[in-house]
C-alpha cells in the first residue's frame, strides 16, 4: 500500500489553517477572502504572479480585487508579519536556531517604484535598476523560513520628499543603512522571544561596528563575515587587517570540516580560528571573540574571514556550522522567488510592497512547514 499524507488530519499543513491565523487582520470579508485567493495563487501554477494573472487564477474577471488588497484595503502588513513569525517559530522553532540577515534585489524598470535606483544587487551580480529588500530568516534543523523584511530606501529617496510622498512613504521614515534595518528586525525577533543561539550575516553586516557592538552588549552571539581588509585589535595593540593575521597562525591549526550538504554534495572546507584579546575591550563576562578563517580545499588562496562573538566554551566545529548555515538564506530566496512569487509583483507604493512581500513570505513559510511536517509524518497514515 502506498503511504500518503492526509492534510486534514494534521493542523498547520493546509493553507486554509494558516489563513485562519491572519483572517482577523482583515475587517471586510471580501478582502479576507481575496487574501486567501492571493496566497493560493502565489503557490499555484500561475505563469507570472502579478495581480492580473492571480485574479484570472482566482476566477475574477478583473484584477480590481487583488489590486485593492495590495493598495487600498484596510489591513496592517506588520501585524501579519508578526503572525508569520509566530507560525514559523511554532513549527520550526528550536533553542539553537540561527537568525540570518541578508538582502536581495528586485530588478525594476523606470523610476517610480519605491526605493528603486541603480545599485548593486547580488541578484544580477552587477549594478542594475532595482529595489533592495533586507530580510531576516530563521534556520533550524527542521527547516528555514523568513520571519521579517524591510525595504531599503536610498538617501536619494529620503532627501526627495515629493518623490517619497508620491510613492506613499510615511513621513516618519528616514534613511537607514542595511545594518540598521537588520538591527530593527533582530530587535523585534529578540523581543518576541524567537528561540535562537546565533546571528549570522555577510560582510555588509559583519563590517558594521555598530551592529556588532549592539549584539555584544546584549549578549547575542554572532558569526559574521567580514572583508579581508577589516582591522582588529591584536595582542601587541596593533590593529592589522584580518588577512595579515594568517601569518601568525601555524598551518597545523587548520581543521577540515563539513558544514552540511549542498547541491553538489557535502560542503567541506578547511577551518581555523584565533581568539582575540579581551584586554582593553569590553567583553561581557563568560564570552569571547575570535577570528574565523575558511579556506577552500581546491584553491588554498581563497580565504573567507569571519568575526565571532560567543560563549567562552564555544567550539570551532559549532561556529563553522553556523557560518555554513548562512548559505541557507540564498536557497530560501530562490525558493521564495521561484515557488511563492516573491519577486513577481508589479506595485510601486510603499504599503503595496510590504503587503505583497509579507503575503509571499507567509506562502513560502507554508510550503516549508508543509514539506517538513509531511516528511516527519510520512508513513503515519496508510490506505
Amino acid at each position: 500500500m502506498d503511504t500518503i499524507i492526509c492534510e486534514a488530519d494534521f493542523p498547520g499543513v493546509r493553507l486554509e489553517d494558516l489563513h485562519q491565523r491572519i483572517a482577523h487582520r482583515f475587517i471586510r470579508s471580501e478582502v479576507r477572502d481575496t487574501s486567501l485567493h492571493y496566497m493560493e495563487a502565489l503557490i499555484g501554477q500561475v505563469d507570472r504572479k502579478n495581480c492580473w494573472q492571480i485574479a484570472e487564477e482566482a476566477g475574477d474577471e478583473t484584477p480590481d480585487g487583488m489590486q485593492r488588497l495590495l493598495r487600498k484595503a484596510r489591513w496592517d502588513a506588520d501585524e501579519v508579519r508578526d503572525d508569520l513569525r509566530n507560525y514559523v517559530v511554532e513549527y520550526l522553532g528550536e533553542p539553537d536556531g540561527v537568525l540570518i540577515v541578508d538582502e536581495t534585489g528586485f530588478i525594476k524598470k523606470g523610476t517610480k517604484s519605491v526605493g528603486v535606483q541603480r545599485q548593486y544587487t547580488g541578484t544580477a551580480g552587477k549594478i542594475e535598476n532595482s529595489q533592495i529588500g533586507v530580510f531576516l530568516s530563521y534556520f533550524t534543523n527542521k527547516g528555514k523560513a523568513f520571519i521579517d523584511r524591510e525595504l531599503y530606501l536610498p538617501e536619494v529617496w529620503t532627501e526627495d520628499k515629493e518623490r517619497c510622498q508620491e510613492a506613499g512613504v510615511p513621513p516618519k521614515v528616514k534613511f537607514a543603512t542595511k545594518p540598521e534595518l537588520a538591527k530593527r528586525m533582530l530587535k523585534r525577533a529578540f523581543k518576541a522571544g524567537v528561540p535562537s543561539k546565533w546571528v549570522a550575516g555577510d560582510e555588509v553586516y559583519g563590517n558594521n561596528l555598530k551592529l556588532r557592538g549592539w549584539l555584544e552588549r546584549n549578549k547575542h552571539p554572532y558569526v559574521l563575515a567580514i572583508a579581508s581588509n577589516q582591522c582588529v585589535r591584536w595582542w601587541d595593540y596593533r590593529q592589522p587587517p584580518v588577512s595579515k593575521l594568517l601569518s601568525e597562525m601555524y598551518s597545523s591549526k587548520w581543521e577540515r570540516l563539513s558544514v552540511g550538504a549542498g547541491s553538489k554534495g557535502e560542503r567541506v572546507y578547511d577551518w581555523a580560528w584565533m581568539q582575540l584579546p579581551s584586554r582593553g575591550q569590553k567583553v561581557p563576562k563568560g564570552f569571547g571573540r575570535w577570528i574565523l578563517f575558511r579556506r577552500s580545499i581546491t584553491n588554498p588562496d581563497e580565504i573567507a574571514y569571519y568575526l565571532v562573538f560567543g560563549p567562552e566554551m564555544t567550539s570551532l566545529q559549532e561556529v563553522a556550522k553556523v557560518a555554513g548555515k548562512r548559505w541557507g538564506i540564498e536557497v530560501a530566496f530562490e525558493e521564495a522567488k521561484g515557488e511563492a512569487g516573491l519577486d513577481e509583483y508589479e506595485v510601486r507604493k510603499w504599503d503595496s510592497w510590504y503587503r505583497h512581500i509579507t503575503l509571499s513570505l507567509l506562502a513560502h513559510a507554508y510550503l516549508v512547514v508543509k514539506s517538513v511536517y509531511s516528511n516527519d509524518k510520512k508513513g503515519a497514515v496508510r490506505t
